[in-house]
């Protein structure tokens, strides 16, 4: 029989420590009036009551450490160790989270250093009942332009730390595969664009997976960024001109800009885009549509056109929107909701609550591709009211930008580069549908506290859904759908 003897050693030092507490946990020789340094940052957050176990890390110099989980005055975790990572039992954190629907959690630790324990205050988190959709869809790829053909689509069990492949490009080709888009938070409809030989835009529905190239006989390009419309009969595009461009200095690498761009929506029976002279034309450029619940309304956003005279520090967005008419497949006039230009600031990705009440988006200095600007932050607009605030309980000194509602409106993903600025993370807040408000937003757990530090990949596009993509026989389906002519 073998012995791991390293893990004999670790057991038998951690026994001695618990032997060596007062009913497992030593009196404390110092109360500091501080809170202990975790990472990640776990504290004052309000937390879904089905999320996976929010690991961390005491970033506390110390010889041992201790920690004691509470939660409506029971005791649900408790742990003595030398190793400073707590990792939490996903039975005991589940119980403990039911148990305490819309109630708190508090996390004691202590440290031990040179012979003494200090004792910190206690960690307060919120367990709200509000339940977050079980699934989290993303890309995945390197932060960079260089390594574009190493990237995946993935959908990870937030209950849990199970993640699984969606599609990989390394089956087919390494070609590019963005922008994926569900039908409010559901698998039943959604849609992909794959660029490269034999390329298109894929949309799943009812099973089957068809190849699509939408155009409008009056617009050179083709379909860019979606939104689906909720009957699922149509897709909203706009149709852009992308250009990516190098800075040899300075903070930003990459600039991504709109050399044109216009607005139509795709009919997916009659494979037809529909527009209309005032969401097309060389006067402005339309981009990043988002419709209302009800189908009837279409937000978007719109600069001034694109000229050989334009510096990338000029194009400015406003937030736009535009009725609908699904029957008529008509448009009424487009009216301006915020204009930012007018305090030299831009927009992007508007997304609609579910209840249609408020529209999230990106607002920052200039251009419409806010992921290399680190000054751009999350913004709402309350449409009953017409006010429009920056949402700082949820921004940061870098750049937070692409978000999603989930299913019930309660919950907001979103991506951030604040952990340290070069790898965007998924970031989930709560949302008050009373106040308009967010919750501090915390970071999606992973099993081991030290991930984020030494995984090379940023997450793209983060979209929350309520059930998984049975991956069985897509890859198929896809892979069939890109040889259709």
């Amino acid at each position: 029989m073998q012995i791991n003897i390293k893990s004999t050693i670790f057991s038998f030092a951690a026994l001695l420590l618990l032997a060596s507490c007062e009913g497992g946990y030593q009196k404390a020789d110092v109360y500091a009036n501080a809170q202990v340094q975790i990472y990640p940052d776990y504290t004052g957050v309000t937390l879904p009551v089905n999320i996976a176990p929010a690991n961390f890390r005491i970033n506390q110099e110390g010889d041992a450490y201790q920690v004691v989980m509470t939660a409506g005055g029971k005791e649900y975790y408790r742990e003595a160790s030398t190793d400073n990572e707590v990792i939490i039992p996903e039975d005991s954190w589940h119980k403990m989270l039911a148990d305490n629907k819309n109630g708190k959690i508090q996390i004691a630790v202590g440290v031990k250093r040179d012979g003494k324990w200090t004792e910190y205050k206690p960690i307060t988190n919120y367990v709200s009942g509000d339940t977050i959709d079980r699934y989290l869809v993303y890309r995945l790829l390197y932060p960079g332009y260089e390594l574009w053909n190493e990237m995946g689509i993935y959908q990870r069990n937030l209950t849990n730390y199970d993640e699984t492949p969606i599609l990989e490009n390394r089956d087919f080709g390494k070609q590019c595969i963005n922008c994926h888009t569900f039908l409010q938070n559901s698998t039943r409809d959604f849609m992909l664009h794959v660029r490269g030989k034999n390329g298109g835009t894929l949309i799943s529905h009812d099973g089957k997976v068809k190849k699509v190239a939408p155009k409008c006989p009056t617009v050179k390009m083709g379909a860019t960024y979606a939104g689906w419309h909720p009957s699922g009969q149509f897709i909203a595009f706009s149709m852009n001109e992308i250009q990516q461009f190098f800075h040899s200095s300075g903070q930003k690498p990459i600039e991504v800009s709109d050399l044109a761009a216009d607005l139509g929506v795709y009919d997916i029976a009659n494979d037809v885009i529909i527009t209309s002279p005032e969401l097309s034309g060389d006067n402005a450029m339309e981009t990043f549509p988002a419709w209302t619940p009800d189908g009837k309304t279409l937000y978007f956003c719109r600069g001034n056109a694109y000229t050989k005279n334009t510096s990338f520090d000029s194009l400015r967005y406003d937030l736009w929107r535009v009725s609908f008419d699904a029957k008529a497949r008509t448009f009424g006039k487009p009216e301006c909701v915020y204009e930012a230009s007018a305090t030299k600031h831009t927009v992007s990705l508007p997304r609609v609550s579910p209840d249609g009440r408020y529209v999230v988006f990106v607002e920052f200095d200039y251009g419409n591709f806010s992921i290399w600007h680190k000054e751009a932050d999350l913004a709402i607009l309350d449409t009953k009211t017409g006010k429009v605030r920056r949402i700082e309980e949820i921004n940061s000194k870098d750049v937070d930008s692409f978000h999603t509602w989930s299913s019930t409106g309660r919950w907001m993903v979103f991506s951030s580069k604040r952990m340290d600025g070069g790898w965007a993370r998924p970031y989930f807040a709560h949302f008050n549908i009373t106040t308009g408000s967010f919750d501090k937003p915390f970071v999606l757990p992973q099993k081991s506290p030290s991930f984020y530090e030494t995984f090379m990949k940023t997450y793209n596009l983060p979209e929350l859904i309520t059930s998984p993509i049975k991956n069985e026989g897509l890859l198929k389906l896809i892979q069939s759908g890109l040889k259709a002519q």
